[in-house]
């Protein structure tokens, strides 16, 4: 009976009002950013993986320049570098991005859009309003098509952006990961891991001194969620969701990577498709990778054989 239930579940999960629009509101193409970057209030941040090239390859014009480690994580010096930032950094560092709390922001990478969606994740996280946030679909790629890129550096009037507290129900710390995944397997807690297959398995080792995963995590790459062409576009809704067609809606979804930008993807991914209940482990394999006393799996299962009873 459970084999002919599931494809009914997906079919019924398909074709609701969310997965019709094929893609969320917050994406938006080198057209409209066209149409509108000369609008008041916006402010463009550009988020590279190699963060040099806002000088030597370009930006898009008036655009502000992120840096993906110093700016999007904790500089405190406390384990990861990419545990999340605290409210009043965070405030500063947008503050001097001529942040206001009436800016429309858009954000872009050069990364699928998972720098962005680490940028985007934080800005939800302590409150700004998410009504005014938008992410270039395609990034620098998109933009590059039909428009130039400019080398001089943009330095804006400092904004006076007032952020809130953290959101408590958006993140967890390795402690609630251990509790509720490890320990007690308690079955309302689902456990995602983003990264790439080779980081999952063990095969490729980076971002902590062991490899492997958390036991009992999936492993579903979000970056499948972004077309292989090279153009750096989202899948439609209707493909992505057949990624996480097997992660129940119900449930309280964790999600770690490396870095914090890949779960950060997977959070966009998840949330545009309607699952109501998904944070983030603060501090991700990075953290958990390089304390020897957290236990960690090898192979492409959820267990091994330690954990398999």
């Amino acid at each position: 009976m459970r084999h002919l239930l599931k494809p009914l579940f997906i079919l019924l999960f398909l074709s609701s009002p969310l997965l019709a629009q094929e893609a969320p509101d917050f994406l938006v193409s080198s057209e409209w950013l066209e149409d509108h970057i000369d609008d008041e209030n916006l402010t463009v941040l550009e988020v590279r993986y190699y963060p040099h090239r806002y000088l030597t390859i370009g930006h898009i014009p008036g655009a502000v320049q992120v840096a993906r480690f110093m700016d999007l994580g904790d500089n405190t010096g406390q384990g990861t570098l990419m545990k999340f930032p605290s409210r009043e950094a965070f405030q500063a560092t947008l503050r001097g991005w001529g942040v206001n709390d009436d800016s429309t922001l858009v954000l872009y990478d050069d990364s699928a859009s998972a720098l962005a969606s680490r940028l985007y994740f934080l800005l939800k996280l302590y409150g700004f309003n998410m009504d005014h946030v938008k992410i270039l679909n395609g990034g620098t790629v998109a933009w590059q098509s039909f428009n130039d890129m400019e080398q001089e550096e943009v330095f804006p009037e400092a904004g006076s952006v007032t952020l809130a507290e953290a959101n408590q129900d958006m993140f967890v710390e390795w402690t609630s990961v251990y509790d509720n995944v490890v320990a007690r397997r308690d079955p309302q807690f689902v456990l995602i891991d983003a990264r790439p297959t080779k980081g999952y398995t063990g095969e490729v080792l980076t971002h902590a001194v062991r490899a492997g995963h958390i036991p009992r995590a999936l492993s579903i790459v979000s970056l499948d969620g972004i077309t292989k062409d090279g153009e750096q576009q989202w899948l439609p809704l209707s493909e992505i969701a057949d990624m996480y067609a097997d992660i129940p809606k119900d449930k309280t979804i964790y999600v770690y990577c490396h870095d914090g930008f890949r779960m950060s993807l997977a959070y966009l991914q998840l949330t545009a498709l309607g699952y109501s209940d998904v944070r983030l482990y603060n501090g991700g394999w990075g953290h958990w990778g390089n304390k020897f006393s957290l236990p960690v799996v090898l192979g492409d299962e959820p267990f091994d054989d330690n954990f398999k009873l």
